[in-house]
């Protein structure tokens, strides 16, 4: 690629902006041209690179997204629901690749993306890990070869600054697991349990989040049947898992035809 591709990093101070920043400025296939924060926040005006405790970068932290859209052709965007779908209506305009790790939307707000899709590449995951791509394939697969006769539970841990639960890659699997089942995860989650709940319905996927320490990320589906368990797990040590995939997406997505594509597309899986 003799053009590299300008990326703007939005959210730039949070944990996954600042990897953000660093795997896309190591490199050799991309540049970085925008970083973005909120409005009064103290990194606006700053050299992003010093904001973060270390050498100039020559890119100025900005409040002014569409200013920072202007000079890119794609943002990474790991920020808050309401802002990513702000944030998607300006990078349509722009017609910039809108590469979405964000997690916690609504089903009303992942709506609001269809029309958006139209005019510009969004590509959007819950995890934008190869390893955890691949862990969704196998539980369709999986959930579509048993019977219910295994109950499906999907357990995940995550650091204790996490604001949402379960997790997008959490409820990533099991509508993996509801699609092998040919059911709509709505109709089967089981999402909360406290006091006396009842025995457990047979056919739900059920939900359990734990919030500790710095747990990257760490995710089970279990499948349990009487007499015998099957167990696929994925843990993340390093968020840069994370960063790459988001990295390559912005990449893949470079002259894709609008629409709304996710990490299966980006992997070809």
């Amino acid at each position: 690629m003799t053009h590299k591709p300008g990326i703007v990093v939005t959210g730039a101070s949070g944990r996954m902006g600042q990897m953000l920043i660093r795997t896309v400025t190591e490199s050799d296939r991309a540049q970085l041209v925008g970083a973005v924060e909120r409005q009064g926040h103290p990194w606006v005006g700053q050299d992003v690179g010093t904001a973060m405790g270390g050498a100039e970068l020559g890119v100025t932290v900005t409040d002014d997204a569409l200013e920072a859209f202007a000079r890119a052709q794609a943002v990474i965007d790991f920020t808050a629901p309401e802002a990513t779908l702000e944030f998607a209506t300006l990078a349509a305009q722009a017609r910039l690749v809108h590469v979405i790790g964000t997690t916690g939307f609504s089903a009303e707000q992942i709506a609001r993306l269809t029309p958006i899709g139209r005019h510009a590449v969004i590509v959007r995951a819950g995890n934008m890990s190869l390893g955890v791509n691949l862990l969704t394939q196998l539980t369709r697969k999986v959930a579509a070869a048993l019977d219910e006769d295994f109950d499906i539970e999907i357990v995940e841990a995550h650091h204790h600054h996490k604001v949402d639960a379960p997790s997008g890659t959490a409820l990533m699997l099991g509508e993996a697991a509801a699609q092998g089942r040919g059911v709509a995860l709505d109709m089967v989650a089981d999402r909360g349990r406290d006091g006396i709940t009842g025995a457990r319905k047979p056919g739900n996927i059920g939900f359990a989040a734990i919030r500790g320490g710095d747990i990257v990320g760490e995710h089970d589906v279990l499948f349990a049947a009487p007499g015998e368990r099957i167990v696929l797990r994925h843990i993340a040590t390093d968020r840069a898992v994370f960063a790459r995939g988001a990295l390559k997406a912005a990449l893949w997505g470079q002259g894709r035809t609008p629409g709304e594509y996710d990490m299966v597309d980006v992997l070809g899986l």
